[in-house]
C-alpha cells in the first residue's frame, strides 16, 4: 500500500492543521477545544517525564490543575501516515527562554474529525538555567508520580516553608484533582477534590508548593511499596529494593532529590517504614493533633497525617509550622525487647546508635523491657482486627461494586477484615483501649522510648512472597505500638547494615512531636545513598 493508496498528501495535510489547532488550544488554555482534540474513553494516554495520565477523564482533570502550559512555538513538524484514519506527528518545540522539547502525538480519526489518542511530552529546562533538581526531576518514573507540575500547587503565601517542594501521597485532596488511592479504576470514578486538605493547605499558607501528586501502595493498606498497577517506585539504595509502603512514592521522591518534603499517610507504619529503608527521617504525629479531612481513611482508629524529609531540620521546621510546641525531651529508654525483634545486625546496629544519640544530645538513657510478651501479642492481634474491620468498613462497598480490581495481597487483607464479626471488633476494642492506658503510663513526659523503625532493611522487590510476609508481621509488631496508643513516633537514618540504611524510631507521650522532632534535629544524623 502507498502513501497514494491512503489519501496521504490529503491526510497529512489534516493532521497537520490538526495540531495547528492543538498548539491554538495550547497557548490560550482553551480546555474545552483541548478535550475535544483528544480521543474520548478510558485508553486515551499522555505521558511526560513526571508520569502517565490514562483515559479522557483523567488528562482533563490533569488540564485543569495544572493553570496552563508553558508558552512555545513548534520549530519543525513531522507526519508520518500510517492508514486513511491514523498517523503519527512529532513536534520540535522552543520556549522563550530557548528549553527545547518534542512532542509526539498519535492522531485517530473519528466520527469527530482527528482527535489525539497518545502523547508523549519531553522537554527540559533552558541550558542556562538547569539545575540538578531539573535533571533528577527528569528522571521521576511514572512508578513515583501521578502527576507533576512546575509547580503543581503554588504557595498561598510566604511563610517558613519558603521553597520547599512537596510530594503528595495520591490520598490526600489537591483541589481539582481526584484522589486515585493507587488504583485506576478508582481514578477514572473520582471525581476532583473541591479544596486542599487541610494539612495541605497549612503547608501551602506557610511557603510550601506542590511539585506533585505521588503514588502510594492501593488505597495505603501495605507496607512493601509496591503496586500491581504503577510498579515499585525506586530506592537509590539499590536497584531492586523496595521503598517501603504505603507512602511510597513521596518517600522515592524525597530519597532520589525531586520534592524536599514527602506528605503522606502514617496507619501502621506508611511513614515510618518508607523512612527506614530509604534513609530519610519521618514523623507520625499524636493521633488526632492534625485533622484528617480530605484524607482518604483506612482505619481511623488509628490514621494520621505524616511527612518524610531528607534532613532533621526540615523535619523539625514542618513540625513547628503545623504542630503546638512541646517541652524538650529529658531521658531516653533504650526498649530492649523490641529491639531484639529486628534482624540481629539490625538490632546491633540501632543499639549503638542509641548509644550515639545520648551522647550527642547529653541524655541520660536506661535499657528496660517496654512490655511483656503476652500483652505484646494480644495488643498486636486486637490492631491487626480493628484496622481489618475499620478497613472494610471504610472501603468494602466500593471493593464489591469493583470485583478483582485490587492486587492479590492487599485484596486479602480487606477479605480478612470482612470477615471481623461485631463481637469480636468489640472485645479487640476492649483490648486496645486497654493497651492505650497501659502504653502511655509507661511512656511518661519528658521521655523517649528508642526502637527499631522496621524489623529489617529493605528487601528485595523480588523476594518471594513468603520472605515478604516474614517482614511484614515483624515490622508490624514494633509500628503497631504507636497507633495502639496513639502517641507520636518520629524516625531518623540511624545504621548502615551490609551497606543499607536502617531508622531508628523515637516514641514520645501525646503532644510530644516537636520534642522529638527536636530531639532528632539535635542529633542531626544522616545517611547518604551510594552515587
Amino acid at each position: 500500500m502507498t502513501l497514494a493508496d491512503v489519501g496521504g498528501w490529503e491526510v497529512e495535510d489534516e493532521v497537520r492543521a490538526a495540531v495547528a489547532r492543538y498548539e491554538a488550544a495550547l497557548a490560550a488554555d482553551d480546555l474545552g477545544e483541548l478535550d475535544a482534540l483528544f480521543a474520548p474513553g478510558s485508553t486515551t494516554l499522555r505521558a511526560d517525564a513526571g508520569g502517565v495520565v490514562v483515559s479522557h477523564a483523567a488528562i482533563s482533570e490533569f488540564r485543569r490543575g495544572r493553570g496552563g502550559a508553558p508558552a512555545r512555538t513548534v520549530t519543525a513538524l513531522h507526519v508520518v501516515v500510517h492508514t486513511a484514519g491514523l498517523a503519527t506527528a512529532v513536534a520540535e518545540t522552543l520556549r522563550p527562554d530557548g528549553t527545547r522539547g518534542l512532542q509526539t502525538q498519535v492522531w485517530e480519526r473519528g466520527a469527530a474529525g482527528w482527535q489525539v489518542r497518545v502523547a508523549h511530552v519531553s522537554s527540559g529546562p533552558a541550558p542556562s538555567t538547569r539545575t540538578a533538581a531539573d535533571a533528577a526531576l527528569e528522571r521521576a518514573d511514572p512508578a513515583t508520580w501521578r502527576v507533576v507540575g512546575s509547580p503543581l500547587v503554588a504557595p498561598t503565601s510566604a511563610g517558613p516553608l519558603d521553597g520547599v517542594s512537596v510530594a503528595v501521597k495520591d490520598l490526600l485532596d489537591v483541589a481539582g484533582h481526584p484522589v486515585g488511592a493507587g488504583n485506576p479504576v478508582r481514578l477514572a470514578q473520582a471525581e476532583p477534590a473541591a479544596a486542599h486538605a487541610p494539612v495541605l493547605a497549612q503547608l501551602l499558607a506557610a511557603g510550601a508548593h506542590v511539585r506533585g501528586i505521588a503514588r502510594t501502595d492501593e488505597l495505603a493498606y501495605s507496607l512493601s511499596g509496591t503496586n500491581v498497577h504503577h510498579g515499585s517506585p525506586a530506592n537509590p539504595w539499590g536497584a531492586g529494593l523496595v521503598v517501603g509502603g504505603s507512602t511510597n512514592g513521596p518517600a522515592s521522591a524525597v530519597a532520589r532529590g525531586t520534592a524536599d518534603l514527602g506528605l503522606g499517610t502514617d496507619t501502621a507504619g506508611s511513614i515510618r517504614v518508607p523512612a527506614s529503608y530509604c534513609g530519610l527521617h519521618g514523623l507520625r504525629p499524636t493521633h488526632g493533633v492534625l485533622p484528617l479531612d480530605g484524607v482518604l481513611p483506612l482505619a481511623p482508629a488509628f490514621d494520621t497525617v505524616g511527612w518524610l524529609t531528607r534532613d532533621a531540620d526540615l523535619l523539625h521546621r514542618v513540625a513547628s509550622a503545623l504542630l503546638p510546641g512541646s517541652a524538650p525531651i529529658t531521658s531516653l529508654v533504650l526498649a530492649t525487647d523490641l529491639v531484639a525483634l529486628a534482624d540481629g545486625a539490625v538490632g546491633d546496629g540501632l543499639t549503638a546508635a542509641a548509644g550515639d544519640l545520648a551522647a550527642v544530645c547529653e541524655l541520660p538513657m536506661t535499657r528496660e523491657d517496654l512490655l511483656t510478651p503476652e500483652e505484646h501479642e494480644r495488643w498486636f492481634t486486637a490492631f491487626r482486627t480493628v484496622q481489618g474491620a475499620q478497613a472494610w468498613a471504610a472501603h468494602g462497598v466500593w471493593i464489591q461494586a469493583n470485583p478483582g480490581v485490587l492486587g492479590p495481597g492487599i485484596a486479602q487483607r480487606f477479605a480478612d477484615g470482612s470477615l471481623v464479626s461485631p463481637d469480636a471488633l468489640a472485645q479487640a476494642t476492649e483490648v486496645l483501649a486497654a493497651g492505650r492506658a497501659a502504653l502511655r503510663a509507661r511512656v511518661g513526659e519528658g521521655t523517649a522510648v528508642l526502637l527499631p523503625a522496621a524489623s529489617s532493611t529493605a528487601p528485595p522487590v523480588s523476594a518471594p512472597a513468603e520472605r515478604k510476609a516474614v517482614y511484614r508481621a515483624a515490622t508490624l509488631r514494633l509500628t503497631c505500638l504507636a497507633g495502639v496508643a496513639g502517641l507520636p513516633s518520629a524516625v531518623a537514618p540511624a545504621a548502615l547494615v551490609d551497606g543499607l540504611p536502617v531508622g531508628l524510631a523515637v516514641l514520645g507521650a501525646p503532644g510530644a512531636d516537636t520534642a522529638l522532632t527536636g530531639l532528632l534535629a539535635g542529633w542531626d544524623r544522616r545517611l547518604a545513598p551510594p552515587a
